[in-house]
């Protein structure tokens, strides 16, 4: 019997392949470049919005201008620069300048005019660097740290809404401005014969020295002016054709706090045959004394006169409710140019110079 043939040396087995990393990386791969073209197509859709809404921004004021140049006024500027992506659409015109037929005027270094895709509805103006207001031969410098314009838009009818922020503004040549801490406002155009202005002012310092002091701690606005003011003629002839219309300006509201002078006023004025304001109202003091005795030492109120008001102040006279000082309400006037407050007069106004 033969003997077996002898077994054939085992083979080692083949070591396990270690786990590929391959596909991991790939699928990584594949999800980053995926992320990037999202991307890549979001940014692009957004670039052409923003494009697309600078289109129609420059439409829109091309549009306005060409509306506003047919009624007599005065636009110029630089060619508009696009500004602003991601965040907002922006244009910015530089050497702006604004003139209407009444003889107003504004100009300032840039204006940047913005929308933002969060608030569409509203316009942001921000003018920049120095600037200037003219009213017929009269032209007041003026700068400010923040100052901007909002807008409220409508897509069937023109803005007719504007409110107004600004901080740190200096009106008036420097060695001798007026300065303002704060400002703000609205401008409201219900329909075509009716602009109300809302204005309240803070921290103002006057450029001279006056019977209460150079500073004013407080002011504010509420008026309405009523009757549209004609576009054509010279403005002599406006005003006459304002007035006999009925134009007029209502002064609902003013306040004012100075030193220690607490003080409001209502009061409605006009043009009179010679074109100069008139008009009469209502003005309420606090610590009235104290405001007599300032006119009195600045000589704006004669000694004999003011024996007589010291007379029968504490007669006219009321207790302040809230136990404040007392409260006198006199009425006021204002006529031949002369201001009359309890028919005292406090002396006269400039007269209007229509050319």
């Amino acid at each position: 019997m033969s003997a077996p043939a002898p077994a054939a040396p085992r083979r080692p087995a083949p070591a396990s392949a270690p786990p590929r990393a391959s596909r991991p990386r790939r699928r990584g791969g594949r999800l980053l470049l995926g992320l990037v073209l999202l991307l890549a197509l979001l940014g692009g859709g957004h670039y052409a919005l923003w494009s697309f809404m600078l289109g129609r921004m420059e439409q829109g004021l091309e549009q306005w201008a060409s509306a506003r140049r047919a009624q007599g006024w005065e636009i110029a500027h630089a060619a508009p620069v696009r500004g602003g992506w991601p965040f907002a659409a922006r244009l910015t015109l530089a050497d702006w300048r604004i003139a209407g037929p009444q003889g107003l005027a504004w100009q300032a270094e840039a204006l940047d005019a913005e929308l933002r895709p969060t608030a569409l509805d509203r316009l942001v103006l921000r003018p920049r660097g120095p600037q200037a207001l003219r009213l017929g031969a009269t032209t007041l410098p003026f700068t400010a740290k923040d100052l901007q314009a909002t807008l409220a838009l409508s897509a069937d009818t023109p803005p007719d809404r504007a409110s107004l922020e600004g901080r740190g503004l200096r009106l008036g040549p420097a060695e001798a401005s007026l300065a303002i801490d704060r400002l703000s406002g609205e401008l409201a155009l219900p329909d075509p014969a009716e602009t109300a202005l809302t204005l309240a002012l803070e921290g103002v310092v006057l450029p001279m020295q006056t019977p209460l002091g150079p500073r004013i701690e407080s002011a504010t606005l509420d008026a309405t002016l009523n009757g549209a003011p004609p576009a054509t003629g010279t403005p002599a002839e406006r005003a006459a054709r304002w007035r006999d219309a009925g134009g007029a300006l209502e002064l609902r509201g003013l306040t004012l706090r100075w030193a220690e002078i607490a003080a409001s006023a209502a009061a409605t004025f006009a043009l009179g045959p010679d074109l100069q304001p008139v008009g009469a109202g209502t003005l309420r003091l606090a610590n009235a004394p104290r405001l007599l005795e300032a006119l009195v030492q600045a000589g704006v109120v004669a000694q004999r006169s003011a024996g007589m008001a010291r007379a029968i102040l504490p007669l006219m006279q009321r207790p302040d409710p809230n136990g404040g000082a007392p409260q006198l309400e006199v009425p006021v006037s204002l006529e031949n140019r002369t201001i009359s407050v309890a028919r005292l007069n406090l002396g006269r106004i400039p007269g209007i110079e229509w050319k």
